[in-house]
C-alpha cells in the first residue's frame, strides 16, 4: 500500500499538503458520516495510517527509505486524534457544525430527568397563632404531571407514516459536498407515528393546577421562619422528582406582648402605692392571666421574670420566659385631700431622689417571680 497514493499525493509532498489531503478525505470517509459502510471504514483506516506515518518525521523517513513500519490491519483507526481542525480554514466551520449536529441529535434523544422547581409562599399569622401553633389552609398553583398523558407528553394514535421524515426514519441534511443522516426525532427513527403531542399539555407533560393543602405551623414559630413542605413544588420533567414548597411566615404585632428570641416581654403599669408598699397584681401571659408579686419599694422600669411563660423553641421544644417590666403610673390629683397627703408624704420623706440617681444606682436585674 503506497501511503502517498492513499492520500492522493505525489512523493515528496509537503506537510501542509498532507494535512490538507487528510482533512479532505477524512470528511468523506469518516465512519460517523458513513454508518455501516465497511468499505468507507477500511478506507478511513488507511487514510488515518497514512497521515500518522507521513506526519511523523522519523516514520516518514523510514517509509521513504523502504523501512515502513508494520501496520496492523485490525487496529482501530485513531480518528482525528493529534490533528487540530481549528486551522482548517473556511471548511473547518462546516466540518465542526456537521459533527455538532450529530452529537446534539444523539444527546437530545436522551430524556432528562430533572427535578421540579421549588415554590415559595408567604403566610400571615397572628401573634397568638405563632406562639401556640396553627393548622392553616394554603392554596398553591403549581405545575403537575398531565392527567391526560400521565406526564409523558404524548398520546397514542393509530399508526401512520411520519410526516417529518416521510417514513424513512431519518433526516438527511446536506452541507457542501457532505450529506448527513440522523434519526428522526418525531418518530424515533421508526418512520411510523404511533403517538402525537398531548393536546392537554402541548407535549410538555405538565399542566397548571391549583391545590389547597393543610399546613401545620409549629408552636413558637418566629417571624420570617420558613417551613418546608416536601414534594409540593412543581413536578419534575420526564419522571424527575417534584420540588418542595417553602412557606415563609409573617407574624403580626401584638398590642401588649413583644418577642425577643424565645422570651416574651410585656410592660405592666402599677400604681404608686403598689410600688411603695408592695402588692399582688394580675399580669397577662400567653397562657392566660396570672398573679405577680410586686415587692415593696419597686422602682419604675424594674423587671421580673416568669419562667417558662414565653414562646416554645422550635429547636429543642423548651419554653422561654415572660419578662414583665413595671412602669409607675402617677394618679390624677383632682381633690385637695389628695394634694395634702402628697405634701405631707414629701415632708416626711425628704430624700433627694436625683442625688441617688447621680450616685449611680443601677436598674435592678430581672428578678424571678416563680
Amino acid at each position: 500500500m503506497d501511503l502517498y497514493v492513499v492520500l492522493g499525493l505525489p512523493h515528496g509532498a509537503t506537510e501542509s499538503e498532507i494535512k490538507r489531503a487528510y482533512r479532505r478525505l477524512a470528511r468523506r470517509f469518516h465512519p460517523d458520516i458513513n454508518p455501516g459502510d465497511r468499505a468507507a471504514e477500511e478506507r478511513f483506516r488507511q487514510i488515518a495510517e497514512a497521515y500518522e506515518t507521513l506526519t511523523d518525521p522519523d516514520r516518514r523517513s523510514n517509509y521513504d527509505s523502504g523501512r515502513s513500519s508494520t501496520s496492523n490491519p485490525n487496529r482501530r483507526p485513531s480518528g482525528f486524534e493529534g490533528f487540530d481542525f481549528s486551522s482548517a480554514g473556511d471548511h473547518s466551520t462546516t466540518f465542526g457544525d456537521l459533527f455538532a449536529e450529530v452529537l446534539v441529535d444523539r444527546t437530545a434523544q436522551r430524556p432528562k430527568h430533572e427535578r421540579g422547581a421549588d415554590l415559595h409562599h408567604t403566610l400571615q399569622l397572628s401573634f397568638d397563632e405563632a406562639l401556640s401553633g396553627a393548622t392553616r389552609s394554603v392554596t398553591v398553583t403549581r405545575r403537575e404531571s398531565c392527567h391526560s398523558c400521565a406526564g409523558v407528553g404524548r398520546s397514542r394514535v393509530s399508526a401512520g407514516q411520519c410526516h417529518v421524515c416521510e417514513g424513512t426514519g431519518s433526516i438527511r441534511s446536506v452541507r457542501g459536498h457532505m450529506v448527513f443522516s440522523r434519526s428522526c426525532a418525531a418518530c424515533g427513527g421508526t418512520g411510523q407515528l404511533r403517538s402525537q403531542a398531548c393536546e392537554s399539555c402541548g407535549g410538555s407533560g405538565l399542566e397548571t393546577r391549583s391545590e389547597t393543602i393543610q399546613v401545620r405551623m409549629p408552636a413558637g414559630i418566629a417571624d420570617g421562619a420558613r417551613v418546608r413542605v416536601p414534594g409540593k413544588g412543581n413536578a419534575g420533567t420526564s419522571g424527575g422528582p417534584p420540588g418542595d414548597l417553602y412557606i415563609t411566615t409573617q407574624v403580626a404585632l401584638h398590642p401588649h406582648f413583644r418577642r425577643e428570641g424565645d422570651d416574651v416581654h410585656i410592660v405592666l403599669p402599677i400604681a404608686v402605692h403598689e410600688a411603695a408598699l408592695g402588692a399582688r397584681v394580675d399580669v397577662p401571659t400567653p397562657d392566660g392571666p396570672t398573679r405577680l408579686r410586686v415587692p415593696p419599694g419597686t422602682q419604675s422600669g424594674q423587671r421580673f421574670r416568669l419562667r417558662e411563660r414565653g414562646a416554645t423553641s422550635t429547636r429543642d421544644g423548651r419554653r422561654g420566659d415572660l419578662i414583665v417590666e413595671v412602669r409607675l403610673m402617677l394618679p390624677r390629683i383632682l381633690d385637695e385631700r389628695s394634694k395634702e397627703l402628697l405634701r405631707e408624704f414629701g415632708e416626711i420623706n425628704g430624700e433627694n431622689v436625683r442625688e441617688r440617681a447621680d450616685a449611680g444606682q443601677s436598674r435592678p436585674e430581672p428578678g424571678s417571680n416563680d
